[in-house]
């Protein structure tokens, strides 16, 4: 059963007294004149009627990274487009992609009540998203049977151009890494690619379809086998076959 509640914040009680420009007067967020720098990142991209004096708990210990990217307002963001996806991809510099600011703080804040709700994400995605809580086990060899994967939405997708749709293959066979590189062998790549191939560029122009796999270090849900794939303009008619009709939870919260 998928819950929206929000985890508890701390009340703001003394805010307007704490966060005040050199000048002595109160911070307005929503003035454009005022530089986002001069606000604690976890206000950022936040109505000034849920400021909060103190960092929510899922906002802490955060990875420089993510707190540079909480502090761009949304309208500073820019979303990266088709060429800088298969650029990313084709390099395999996966850390380049990114969330939208405030999606990423969404995105923070869900992990931290699921982790509450269910223990674990893994525990979460297997019962509520892939359906698969009965049994893990695979019945062939990798992509021998389509009862071993599942394609859904990513439920936080990237921040990209919005014509680009942002899918997530799971697995339940494994694909095996490379421990000397972190990156997938070469065999695991060529049965991705072929898969890849056989799925989605037999109706998707080729030109329109990437795919790649996360670093382990990477990865939000390590216990599950995933890789992403990224359609460019494909027919949202192919994306409801294949997906069975999925909806990203970051539509639905």
């Amino acid at each position: 059963m998928l819950h929206s509640r929000r985890p508890s914040m701390p009340p703001i009680s003394t805010l307007e007294e704490k966060l005040v420009d050199a000048d002595g007067d109160a911070l307005h967020f929503h003035d454009p004149s005022i530089p986002s720098e001069t606000l604690p990142y976890w206000l950022v991209n936040l109505p000034r009627s849920q400021w909060t004096a103190e960092c929510p708990s899922f906002l802490r210990n955060q990875s420089p990274k993510n707190i540079q990217c909480l502090s761009t307002p949304d309208h500073l963001y820019t979303r990266q487009d088709w060429e800088q996806v298969k650029e990313i991809t084709r390099t395999n510099q996966i850390d380049r992609f990114q969330r939208v600011p405030s999606e990423l703080r969404k995105y923070l804040e869900y992990m931290a009540h699921i982790k509450v709700e269910y223990t674990s994400v893994m525990r979460f995605v297997v019962k509520e998203r892939l359906g698969w809580e009965e049994n893990l086990k695979p019945r062939g060899d990798p992509f021998e049977y389509e009862e071993d994967i599942r394609i859904i939405y990513n439920d936080w997708p990237y921040g990209v151009n919005k014509d680009i749709i942002h899918l997530v293959v799971w697995t339940k066979f494994q694909l095996e890494d490379d421990p000397a590189t972190d990156d997938l062998t070469v065999d695991a790549r060529a049965a991705i690619e072929n898969y890849v191939q056989d799925t989605f560029c037999s109706r998707v122009p080729p030109e329109q379809v990437v795919w790649f796999k996360n670093w382990k270090s990477l990865k939000s849900v390590p216990g599950i086998e995933h890789f992403h794939v990224m359609l460019h303009h494909p027919d949202m008619a192919f994306v409801r076959e294949i997906t069975r009709g999925d909806v990203p939870l970051i539509e639905r919260l």
